[in-house]
């Protein structure tokens, strides 16, 4: 977690001012509970919130202190003592480290989702916007990087929107699964605690009670977490890539927006780079990174250990702050992207009219040809083509076996690029809706 890749309300979320705010009200609020149980007094819980409730934690102290205890929990309620006095022997009843540090990060990581939902929200608008702005421009389709038939650049931008859709759902579900309170003591019996304390505290952080806790949330939930933070980044690098490969010299469809002043190489002054995109790739397989070592948190030793501690520690902060930023920067890239239509026709036209070969294949079908041959009929043709010796329909025209079945009009008609398109506003009605 570096500044260069980093948002300054992702990146304070997880600061240690932050988090030592969330354990004192984690406890502070298990006392109000255990206050209206009769365990503590009901003036005590009063004077703890009075006494630390607005208080900035010295971090430095917290850390000395854990100097010696080499326990950061034991640290803290230390710290805390020190601003509240008597009544802090009242904190932390009956509850356990993990209690804290578990529920504290439930509401870390439903914070960093809502974050990265309204980064998916800016920029799932983005692709709406340059979707509708190029429902009708047509550019070549391509498989195995090959040109294959004619699509619109429209299409494109609401395939990644789509994607991004279930993006967000993805990540609701992950925040909604992740989002649980722990408040249930030594190995989570409740033994030495009230589950209604549980109760009392999920509810004023936002969260849910964990059903059944041991000693720790149960880690196959922020599996889930990560594992859906990998899967948007994996969205974030396909269209990073596609962005990249239209920005090609050679085919050059669309390109990131380069600004005044803005140098592509220190050696070439002509260069023009896809810089921001190559950086979400690299910044993608961080995040992705990130996955494995969640899956494997999983599977703790009996009620608890704490092998998962440190692996959370950085990849909590990490995965949540460099998503953020990938996702900001993706719908940066998407809203000045520049796209160039006369390219796109420049490369739909490269072939000679090689992207209708299925039409005149079907056609070809069609009029009592056996698929077989219809196949090497055309294929026949569009070899040609591809070492650039000849027009694709000039030489289909000149074809005697095409001749026999097709005239020179029918075979014109099937090299009409307006058939490509005739269902686009059927997509888009799918992806978006309908616009009233």
């Amino acid at each position: 977690m570096i500044p260069r890749y980093s948002r300054p309300e992702m990146v304070a979320l997880w600061e240690p001012q932050a988090k030592f705010k969330i354990w004192f009200e984690i406890e502070a609020h298990a006392c109000d509970a255990l206050a209206e149980l009769g365990v503590i007094p009901k003036e005590s819980a009063k004077n703890i919130w009075d006494k630390a409730g607005n208080v900035t934690f010295d971090v430095d102290r917290i850390d000395e202190i854990e100097r010696v205890t080499k326990h950061d929990v034991i640290a803290f309620l230390t710290h805390l003592a020190e601003f509240i006095g008597p009544d802090s022997r009242f904190v932390h009843q009956g509850m356990t480290s993990s209690d804290v540090l578990d529920t504290c990060l439930s509401v870390q990581l439903a914070r960093a989702a809502d974050i990265l939902l309204q980064d998916v929200d800016a920029l799932l608008a983005a692709l709406k916007r340059r979707a509708f702005e190029h429902r009708m421009t047509p550019t070549i389709g391509r498989s195995h990087g090959i040109h294959a038939e004619p699509v619109t650049f429209g299409l494109k931008m609401a395939e990644a929107y789509a994607e991004f859709s279930r993006a967000r759902k993805r990540l609701v579900d992950a925040r909604e699964e992740i989002a649980t309170c722990a408040i249930s003591g030594a190995v989570g019996t409740f033994a030495n605690i009230d589950p209604r304390v549980e109760e009392h505290v999920a509810k004023k952080m936002g969260l849910k009670p964990e059903p059944i806790s041991t000693q720790v949330i149960p880690r196959d939930r922020h599996a889930m977490f990560f594992a859906t933070l990998g899967v948007v980044a994996s969205s974030i690098e396909r269209l990073a890539i596609e962005i990249r490969h239209l920005q090609r010299t050679e085919v050059l469809e669309a390109e990131e927006y380069f600004s005044e002043g803005q140098k592509g190489s220190s050696a070439m002054p002509h260069k023009r780079n896809p810089v921001l995109t190559e950086n979400l790739t690299g910044l993608a397989r961080l995040v992705r990174g990130m996955v494995t070592p969640a899956l494997e948190n999983v599977a703790l030793w009996h009620e608890r250990d704490i092998s998962h501690s440190s692996v959370e520690r950085m990849i909590g902060p990490d995965a949540t702050v460099t998503l953020d930023f990938a996702l900001h920067r993706l719908t940066g890239v998407v809203e000045k992207l520049l796209v160039y239509p006369k390219n796109m026709q420049k490369n739909l036209d490269l072939l000679g009219g090689l992207v209708h070969s299925q039409r005149v294949l079907l056609a070809l079908t069609q009029k009592g040809a056996s698929r077989e041959d219809a196949y090497k009929f055309v294929q026949r043709n569009a070899m040609p083509v591809w070492r650039g010796e000849g027009d694709f329909l000039d030489l289909l025209k000149k074809d005697p076996d095409v001749k026999r079945l097709m005239t020179d009009a029918e075979l014109e008609e099937k090299f009409d690029l307006s058939y490509h398109l005739k269902h686009v506003d059927t997509i888009f009605n799918r992806v978006f809706g309908r616009e009233e």
